[in-house]
């Protein structure tokens, strides 16, 4: 019986084989791969030799895959994305290295800038990089150690999770609105005001119709006002005196404390939902994450 080792390409011809397929091209994959577009052709015809089989289509400054190339390139492509992400997870295991937060624009601004100081204090060792995205990236096909969702941990079983923060919403206005205008004594006096909408495009979000129904208030003109996909821009709204918002605490309470913002009335939306730190079942963390991990987590 032929042993792997005669039986399998070497990882230099596959890894030629991928790019040349990716780029449709023998002179660019030669480019990307600091080789001369001979050396390419040549290795890709050994693997053909190889494997008994046609993997290209030769045309006129273009290479096409054949049927059996399309199938084998599919495979190729998988195999060597998982082993760069396994390499590059065990080098930074090795090294200490950094380690990648991904989370919403919103968290990153409000909740984790504000601690950012005393991380370093109390984690001096270790280099964060905070990935923010409009929606929540998928940390396992990014190879990703960390991420911050907002849900329940039944909505994603792929991943282990802790809890953060309670989701808790209610009203929020700068105080040079609160001085121009005043603040509303009652919900249905708060309707008639300028209201600041987040309009969020991929993650999902408490409207003020849900503000106004939990707060007992079934009122049918309050879609009037500014609306924003961004919850910076809300927030950056609201602190110019463009209007009122509503607030998550976690994201608000430093800006609550500082002045900047005020509450404006004493109901609160509780949703039952929370915001978890989350990880991957299926990899184990680095040193250095379970530290982020741990951190974040005592942070609630």
């Amino acid at each position: 019986m032929r042993s792997l080792r005669h039986l399998l390409p070497s990882a230099g011809s596959l890894i030629v084989f991928e790019a040349a397929g990716r780029l449709s091209s023998f002179t660019a994959a030669g480019r990307e791969l600091g080789m001369t577009q001979a050396a390419v052709s040549y290795a890709v015809r050994g693997l053909e030799e190889q494997l008994g089989a046609k993997l290209f289509q030769r045309r006129h400054r273009q290479v096409l895959l054949t049927e059996a190339g399309e199938r084998f390139h599919a495979d190729v492509s998988l195999g060597l994305s998982h082993i760069r992400k396994s390499a590059e997870d065990l080098r930074l295991q090795a090294t200490g290295g950094h380690v990648t937060l991904a989370a919403s624009t919103a968290f990153g601004s409000f909740w984790m800038m504000p601690r950012l100081q005393q991380f370093r204090d109390e984690l001096p060792g270790i280099d964060l990089r905070i990935q923010t995205a409009d929606r929540d990236l998928d940390i396992i096909a990014e190879g990703i150690p960390l991420g911050v969702r907002g849900g329940a941990p039944r909505d994603w079983p792929d991943y282990h999770s802790l809890p953060l923060a309670d989701e808790e919403i209610f009203p929020v206005a700068g105080t040079s609105y609160a001085a121009k205008f005043g603040l509303p004594r009652s919900a249905a006096e708060l309707a008639t005001h300028r209201l600041i909408h987040l309009e969020e495009p991929y993650r999902e979000a408490a409207s003020w119709d849900e503000w106004f129904q939990s707060a007992g208030a079934n009122l049918s003109d309050t879609a009037r006002g500014l609306r924003i996909n961004d919850y910076g821009l809300v927030i950056q709204g609201v602190m110019e005196g463009q209007g009122i918002a509503l607030g998550w605490r976690h994201l608000a309470e430093r800006l609550l404390a500082s002045g900047l913002l005020v509450p404006v009335t004493d109901h609160v939306l509780k949703t039952g939902k929370a915001f978890y730190v989350v990880w991957p079942k299926n990899r184990e963390l680095s040193d250095n994450a379970r530290k982020v991990r741990d951190w974040l987590a005592a942070q609630a």
